[in-house]
């Protein structure tokens, strides 16, 4: 039985969403502000955390940022508001995993937690036939200890930078279109938005490209995205 975390301090909402993931078979805990999220959020084990953003004592952002110091892989799916559109930005540059905005569909969501735990699930238990180390010219990726290195450069990548790179390393090769990527690495059926992975790709190239020789990430005009070895023709 999975277990989710709920942050939310409105009293209605947060006994909803307990009260429908009982019933789809979670087992599920609240915290009614952000201070005591945290302690929960860092004293347990937790397959997947729902956070609010607006949030009495410590921030939903905060929170999210004190707790990806320690725990960098728990799935978090923000709560927010309709227009707190720098919020969603920040809260996924600081290693959200997912939003929604209020007032939503409780199917909807329960669509985005299934499928966010089975991607989850499928990055974590690595398959025997795939090997630990895996790599595309000089960067290298642990698959296991999630750590990436270019050349003997350690680099810091925040949870979802790396479940990108990890998929376009596994599928080195072949060109990726971004509506693939949308569904294989957010973990939810393409909506008609894909700006999202323009801007982790540019993300990713500023990390593992910038100061360093040869690109790794090509572009495919009007397709998507390709990682290959750089054979001296870059695009």
């Amino acid at each position: 039985m999975s277990k989710i975390l709920i942050i939310e301090d409105e009293d209605k909402i947060a006994r909803v969403l307990q009260l429908e993931l009982q019933y789809e078979g979670y087992e599920a805990s609240r915290a009614e502000d952000g201070r005591k999220g945290l302690e929960l959020a860092l004293a347990e084990p937790w397959d997947l955390i729902l956070l609010d953003i607006m949030l009495p004592e410590l921030s939903g952002l905060e929170v999210l940022r004190r707790l990806r110091q320690t725990n960098t892989t728990v799935p978090v799916i923000l709560l927010t508001a309709r227009d707190a559109v720098p919020d969603r930005v920040s809260g996924l540059d600081q290693g959200a995993n997912d939003y929604v905005t209020k007032p939503f569909a409780i199917e909807e969501l329960l669509a985005r937690i299934r499928n966010l735990l089975r991607l989850t699930t499928q990055q974590q238990a690595p398959s025997e036939a795939e090997p630990a180390i895996l790599h595309v010219d000089d960067v290298q990726i642990n698959v296991r200890s999630r750590e990436v290195t270019r050349g003997d450069q350690s680099i810091e990548l925040t949870p979802k930078e790396f479940e990108l790179l990890l998929y376009l390393i596994q599928h080195k090769g072949e060109v990726r279109t971004r509506e693939d990527i949308i569904t294989d690495v957010w973990g939810y059926e393409f909506v008609g938005d894909t700006n999202i992975v323009d801007v982790y790709i540019r993300y990713l190239r500023q990390k593992i490209e910038k100061g360093f020789p040869g690109k790794v990430i090509h572009t495919i005009r009007g397709v998507g995205y390709l990682v290959k070895d750089n054979d001296g023709h870059e695009s």
